[in-house]
């Protein structure tokens, strides 16, 4: 792993610095006692095998068996503290992952797929959690092992050591090729996991559809297809680690058959003692084991390379949409809203408005309904007022204060907001109607769902704590869209924006709702984008949208005799409707 990835990982490594310190400090005190095991058995060999002295005997195995558990007493400790430090650092790195996301504008969701963010929270943190716990102290415990037993080698045998020495080179050069092709697979095998999950993701949310339209077999063959090309990059990742695993399985043993060849002939010669051939072969046997593994570390840090890129690529994303410098909360706010001189256009190459020269006041309790064809910009410009996007030019005002000049969390109490899309969460109905006001009573949340005509909660099998499906799709589309309405205007928000919130209610259900909403939007200051002319019948005032302009602003009544592309909107709404 580079030294640069390992550095940005710091921060996440020393608040366990103590633990990773006993780790290491551990797994290298059962690595002096492993070596020590082959220099008590020279003195077995060369001292009371070689001269019959049996009490001697009996003290070095009880010495050899002491050094066999204080290594095994020491590994348990290892994996003991491994435990805790490693878990923890990828509990942190996710908690700050998960935050950081939240943060993020809307417009970076829009850019990135939901799979990919998944594998960087799920996938790409254990990776780096397992080269962290186990591969970076096995890189400085096995490091350790060949500087401590190469030094061993080379007291009991010079000759030797500098054939073992010369014998393991080869490994050096094809470990430094490995590693840097072994990265850029890895890398390359991440980003299409993070495809794969994409597809289930959609796959799995939107079955619904998929049974709808008996497109299995399509959506099968595309993951088919997805899943064949992860296949293809995990295979080229083992055919790279096969060929570097066959170096370090043939370069040691073919080391051993020369070098148990050139000791025997110096036992046979007087150049070298029985015991030293054998505490040298042994301590050639411990050099196996680092080498071997250095295949899998050094994959494991290119993994973790990887992973730590993937992380930080989005963990580096500066959030375009946040506090400015002096930002305010609003303690209280009267609700008056004013456009003013808005140009937007979404972020990217393109850079084509969207929106031009909006310029609407909004009085303190006045609705304002939005009306225009589909694309003509409604649902941005209302996206405008909690700064899910921030105006290109202009700017939008809320007692007279630019938006951006108020803090995100006063702003957003402030402002309710219904989605034409509503999005429950799979928790209770509680808690997703307090999403809108966390310290709401029961009384509260009762009275927002009488508002919305959502009383059906009452029936579910435990009323308010009854936990709806994943993305409440055990729920009708009415319910789940009057469920969203109640959510907004629990917490009595002084701005409310509704888009198009009664598409999915029938005109009865429709006529029980406005009526409710009547009392509680006599308080509020209202973007309301409507299709029906009933909806539009809530409102004040309407500001009819025409390519991402406001043509024409007035009552209902005025624009339908006087704006003939208003008539004709609500003609093709109302045919609509019949249809």
């Amino acid at each position: 792993m580079p030294v640069r990835t390992l550095r940005r990982l710091l921060p996440y490594v020393r608040p366990y610095r103590t633990q990773m310190a006993v780790m290491t400090l551990a797994a290298l005190s059962a690595l002096t006692a492993s070596t020590a095991v082959p220099l008590v058995v020279k003195r077995v060999v060369d001292g009371p095998v070689a001269h019959h002295h049996h009490a001697g005997l009996i003290t070095l195995s009880w010495l050899a068996l002491a050094l066999g558990v204080s290594e095994g007493m020491l590994l348990w400790l290892r994996r003991h503290v491994l435990a805790s430090a490693a878990t923890g650092m990828e509990a942190t790195m996710r908690d700050d992952l998960y935050a950081h996301l939240q943060r993020l504008p809307v417009s970076f969701h829009d850019r990135w797929q939901s799979g990919q963010l998944l594998s960087r929270a799920t996938t790409d943190l254990s990776v780096i959690r397992r080269f962290v716990g186990y591969g970076l102290v096995f890189l400085v415990v096995n490091t350790a092992t060949l500087v401590g037993v190469s030094v061993l080698l080379v007291t009991l045998n010079p000759a030797m050591a500098a054939l073992t020495a010369l014998g393991l080179t080869p490994i050096g050069v094809a470990g430094a090729r490995f590693h840097h092709r072994y990265v850029t697979v890895a890398r390359r095998l991440q980003d299409q996991q993070g495809d794969l999950t994409t597809l289930v993701e959609e796959a799995a949310t939107g079955i619904r559809i998929i049974k709808a339209f008996g497109r299995h077999d399509v959506v099968a063959a595309d993951y088919r297809g997805s899943a064949r090309v992860v296949r293809a990059s995990a295979v080229e990742t083992f055919r790279v680690r096969g060929w570097f695993n066959a170096v370090l399985g043939l370069v040691p043993n073919l080391i051993l058959a020369v070098v148990l060849l050139w000791g025997a002939i110096a036992v046979s010669k007087g150049a070298l003692s029985l015991g030293g051939l054998v505490a040298f072969i042994s301590l050639l046997l411990m050099l196996v084991w680092p080498v071997e593994s250095l295949g899998e570390i050094l994959a494991m840090a290119g993994e973790a390379a990887a992973a730590t890129e993937r992380f930080f690529e989005v963990l580096d994303t500066t959030p375009d949409i946040q506090d400015r410098p002096g930002a305010y909360a609003l303690a209280e706010a009267t609700g008056r809203v004013r456009f003013d001189h808005v140009d937007f256009s979404y972020p990217g190459p393109e850079q084509t408005l969207v929106l031009q020269g909006i310029d609407v006041d909004i009085a303190p309790g006045e609705t304002l309904a939005l009306v225009g064809r589909t694309g003509s910009g409604k649902s941005t410009l209302i996206s405008l007022m909690s700064r899910l996007y921030d105006v290109t030019a202009g700017r939008v005002t809320l007692d007279g204060v630019d938006v951006r000049d108020l803090q995100l969390d006063s702003l957003r109490r402030h402002v309710g907001v219904v989605f034409d899309e509503p999005t429950l969460f799979s928790v209770s109905v509680r808690e997703n109607l307090m999403l809108g006001a966390p310290t709401a009573t029961d009384a509260d949340l009762w009275a927002a769902l009488e508002t919305a005509q959502a009383t059906f909660v009452s029936e579910l099998p435990w009323g308010l704590d009854t936990r709806i499906g994943e993305q409440g799709l055990t729920l009708s589309g009415g319910q789940r869209q009057r469920l969203a309405l109640a959510r907004a205007i629990v917490g009595r928000p002084r701005v409310l924006v509704l888009d198009d919130p009664l598409s999915a209610v029938d005109v009865h259900t429709e006529a029980r709702i406005q009526s409710g909403l009547r009392a509680v939007l006599a308080d509020s200051t209202v973007l309301l984008v409507a299709h029906r002319p009933s909806t539009v019948a809530l409102a004040d005032r309407v500001a009819f949208l025409d390519g991402g302009r406001v043509s024409a602003v007035g009552s209902h009544h005025e624009l339908l005799t006087t704006v003939p592309a208003y008539r004709a909107v609500l003609a093709d709404a109302r045919h609509e409707m019949v249809s």
